[in-house]
């Protein structure tokens, strides 16, 4: 990784989860209330962290069996949906660097692994729906992240010139692997890279920028808005 910053994005992607907002405490307890229902072993919150990354229709079926994911699926769901927007946090520096991105006229969109209805309801609860041109998760596109599809969906109509120098800025490892995919600079949130042990190859992979959180990129973005 250079010593230089990265240069003024057209366009910003962001994951959700864990980039966005704080939400592993939830999915970590709506997931092992789901493990119960299905007789199997509970996941700490690190285990969690390192093994949460795609998306339920490419890790279910591994986790609960061709048989039994869609079960587990509306399991999950059940649990997550008593959960989640009275656990809903954003992270230290999130609104502010929303702001920012919106004040120097970057487009700005979010492509998350997340139920598409879920992330909606998250964004609208925050009152945050109308930073981003559009918000895409998991089965909203053909394929889900790492694939380029979602992507290419949040990014719209008019985004032929935004992918000249579009962000993308996630906490895990299939992250990386989707701004790869698209042609995106990889920017990295957080003090870990998450999902290792949910994809292949993820040893090899590391992001262009890494930020110890939001507040920490505000600064840089700021900063652009003085040489746009």
């Amino acid at each position: 990784m250079s010593d230089q910053l990265p240069n003024p994005p057209k366009a910003v992607i962001f994951d959700w989860d864990n980039t966005l907002v704080d939400s592993w405490g939830t999915i970590q307890a709506a997931l092992n209330m789901t493990f119960d229902d299905f007789g199997l072993e509970t996941w700490t919150l690190e285990q969690t962290k390192q093994r949460v990354a795609r998306s339920m229709r490419d890790s279910f079926p591994i986790l609960f069996g061709e048989d039994r994911w869609e079960q587990a699926k509306d399991s999950f769901y059940g649990h997550f949906q008593s959960i989640h927007l009275e656990t809903l946090m954003p992270l230290a520096g999130a609104h502010d660097l929303l702001c920012a991105l919106r004040d120097n006229g970057t487009y700005i969109g979010v492509v998350s692994n997340k139920n598409g209805d879920f992330l909606r309801k998250e964004a609208d609860h925050l009152g945050w729906t109308p930073f981003f041109g559009r918000i895409v998760g998991a089965t909203d596109a053909a394929k889900d992240k790492p694939a380029p599809d979602p992507v290419h969906l949040a990014m719209g109509d008019s985004s032929a010139p935004q992918y000249e120098n579009l962000w993308f800025v996630g906490d895990s490892v299939v992250d990386i692997q989707c701004a790869r995919n698209v042609g995106a600079t990889a920017i990295l949130i957080g003090d870990e890279i998450t999902g290792h042990n949910d994809t292949q190859n993820s040893a090899t992979l590391s992001p262009d920028w890494h930020f110890a959180d939001c507040g920490a990129l505000v600064g840089v973005v700021k900063g652009f808005s003085k040489v746009l």
